[in-house]
Parts: C-alpha cells; sequence; structure tokens
C-alpha cells in the first residue's frame, strides 16, 4: 500500500515522498518523533498520519486485500521460467555473449562508468533495441527513458533506429525470409514512438516518477524496459543526510526491483563513478556507496584499456565475471574493431 492513498493533505504526502516513506508499511518501522524529525512536522502531525496509516492498514486487512503469501512456486517452475526469459540484444555479439545472450528482463542491471565511456549510448540503444520484433528475435517492446542529466538526444535515438532497420533488413535478406510486410511498416519514426521519455530535474521527481511507473506501465503492458540514466545523479548533490539518502535510494530500488518482476521487464540504472580510498591509494569505484551494490541483480563496470571500451560483469548470479572489448559508432554499440580483426586473422 502506498502513502499516496492516505487521505491526508497534499504537502504531508509529498513530504513523506519526499522523506523516503513510499509505502505505509515503512511507517511502521520508526516511531512518531523519528517522522517529525525526518519531515519536519509537529509530532501531533506525526501522530496524526500513524492514525490514519493504522486505520487504512487495519481496513486493507478485514477486507482481505493485504495478503502476504501469494502461493509458492517450485524450484523446477523457476528453472522453467528463467530459460523462457527474453533477452536485449546489445548489438555487441560479445558483449552478449558475456551476459548470457544480453540484458535480462525481470532483473536490475547497473551499468556503470566513467564520462565519456559510453553509458547513455548504451542506453538508447537498449532503449531501441526491446522493440526489435520477435521475427527477428527481439521482445518486440517498448522503453521507459528517465534521464535525470539531460543527455538524452533525440537526434541520436534517431541515428541508432535507422541502424537497427538496416541490420534487420540485411537480416531478412541473409535468411531469404518472408517477412516483408514487418519491413514495410517499421519506420524509423516508429521506434521513436515506442520510446517514452521523462525529464526529472530534482531528487523528488525522480521518486515520483518512479513511484508512478507502476500505473503507467499496467496501462502500457508491452514496456519491456525501464532505463534511468543516471540513477545517481540527483543524490550526489545537497545531501548531507546520508542515512536518508540511504533509505530513499533503498525503497527506489525495491520498487524496480519488483517492477521487474511483476511485469517481465528489463530495468537499468545506468551510474556515475567515484573515488575512494582504500590499501593506501584512491581508486575509482561506482557510486553511492557499498550497501548500493546490492540493490541490483547485475552489475557490469565500463572502463578503458587503453584507447578501446571494455565492459565487465563485476556482480552477477547468473553468469560468471568476464569482460568483452566493444565499439561506440555511427550507428550504434557494435563489436569492436579489434575483434573483427582477430575473426578475420582466424
Amino acid at each position: 500500500m502506498e502513502v499516496s492513498s492516505l487521505p491526508i493533505s497534499a504537502s504531508l504526502r509529498a513530504k513523506l515522498i519526499s522523506g523516503g516513506y513510499t509505502s505505509i508499511s515503512s511507517l511502521f518501522s520508526v516511531s512518531h518523533s523519528d517522522i517529525a524529525r525526518d519531515l519536519k512536522i509537529s509530532e501531533n502531525e506525526a501522530l496524526e498520519i500513524l492514525r490514519v496509516a493504522s486505520q487504512r492498514r487495519g481496513s486493507e486487512r478485514s477486507n482481505g486485500t493485504s495478503s502476504i503469501v501469494n502461493g509458492a512456486q517450485s524450484a523446477w517452475e523457476m528453472l522453467n521460467e528463467e530459460k523462457s526469459l527474453g533477452h536485449i540484444t546489445t548489438s555487441c555479439s560479445e558483449l552478449d555473449d558475456i551476459l548470457g545472450g544480453g540484458i535480462s528482463c525481470k532483473e536490475v542491471t547497473e551499468i556503470g562508468g566513467v564520462p565519456g565511456i559510453g553509458k547513455t549510448q548504451l542506453g538508447i540503444q537498449l532503449a531501441v533495441n526491446v522493440q526489435i520484433p520477435m521475427d527477428y528475435g527481439g521482445l518486440q517492446g517498448k522503453a521507459v527513458y528517465i534521464d535525470t542529466e539531460g543527455s538524452f538526444m533525440v537526434e541520436r535515438a534517431l541515428q541508432i533506429a535507422e541502424a537497427c532497420l538496416e541490420d534487420m533488413r540485411e537480416y531478412h535478406g541473409f535468411l531469404k525470409r518472408d517477412l516483408q510486410a514487418c519491413q514495410v511498416n517499421m519506420q524509423p519514426k516508429d521506434f521513436l514512438e515506442n520510446i517514452f521519455y521523462f525529464r526529472v530535474c530534482s531528487y523528488t521527481e525522480q521518486i515520483a516518477v518512479v513511484n508512478y511507473l507502476e500505473k503507467f506501465i499496467s496501462e502500457h503492458k508491452d514496456v519491456k524496459v525501464v532505463i534511468i540514466d543516471s540513477i545517481t545523479f540527483h543524490f550526489r548533490q545537497d545531501f548531507d543526510d546520508m542515512a536518508l539518502r540511504t533509505r530513499l535510494l533503498g525503497g527506489m530500488a525495491l520498487k524496480l526491483m519488483k517492477l521487474a518482476k511483476k511485469y517481465t521487464l528489463a530495468v537499468i540504472l545506468l551510474n556515475q563513478v567515484t573515488t575512494k580510498y582504500t590499501e593506501g591509494q584512491y581508486q575509482l569505484t561506482l557510486a553511492l556507496g557499498d550497501s548500493w551494490s546490492h540493490a541490483c541483480t547485475n552489475r557490469v563496470i565500463l572502463y578503458w584499456n587503453g584507447n578501446e571500451r571494455y565492459a565487465y560483469i563485476d556482480k552477477s548470479p547468473s553468469v560468471r565475471s568476464a569482460a568483452a572489448a566493444y565499439s561506440v559508432t555511427g550507428r550504434g554499440i557494435r563489436s569492436s574493431v579489434s575483434n573483427y580483426k582477430r575473426v578475420k586473422m582466424l
């Protein structure tokens, strides 16, 4: 149950959400004094919030709508379900290989790296590739792109969409299959129309959009990927209360994990880097701290090796750690030039 459903003033609801109290259950894990301090309201107002929340929870229970356990699932069913899950190609075959076929649905994948390494390029590529028709091995879905930095480029998305169509035509010609109808009907503008773009300019807007996603996706069930570029930006500025930041991020991560599983979609969180002092020296690491590293199913780190870009799987429950080279080209993300050279030599 969401706090947005509580019959309290709009200003109090906004303060609750901004303070990280997005679900009614989160209110009962702290005292009214904690709520008053976090939201900068009087203790009487905090007590009133708890009273209303308690009434709402009791009402839901009496109506039988707050069941926590929905039934068990056997491990065999889980295995078969995982085998049937779709993947979103990255357009780099080597990167797809180490990911087990591409970006997996029903999982949250964090992708981080230094500026200029191609995080946004990869995000746009995935927003286009999720739309590849099933006849071509795609998911035939739509994308939600949440832009916190203003880095999304619609002209670049158009370039990548045009290149994707060319690849599909080439694939069609290679297989000599009768997919003419799909060829004629799909145009670059169709790809752009299937990317739902949200621009957020503060951490409160970011939380609000994430809270709104379930309603939006329930009305657009063909959405198969949610991309946040970047998850970090608004949470690295003007945050003196680190406990509050941790709670806000934790609540947001939990919502995104639930969305991924409930609607069988992929969630991509692009992250920045920061420096960390360890073993007597400063090292680059992904932002938001060690606790955040547990919030995602998979973690992919992008880095430079000389003049070549690499992707390294730092964490995944289903595939082993490995690295693959990739390139950012005018057509989008592609296999590295060095990979082409190796294949040619073989």
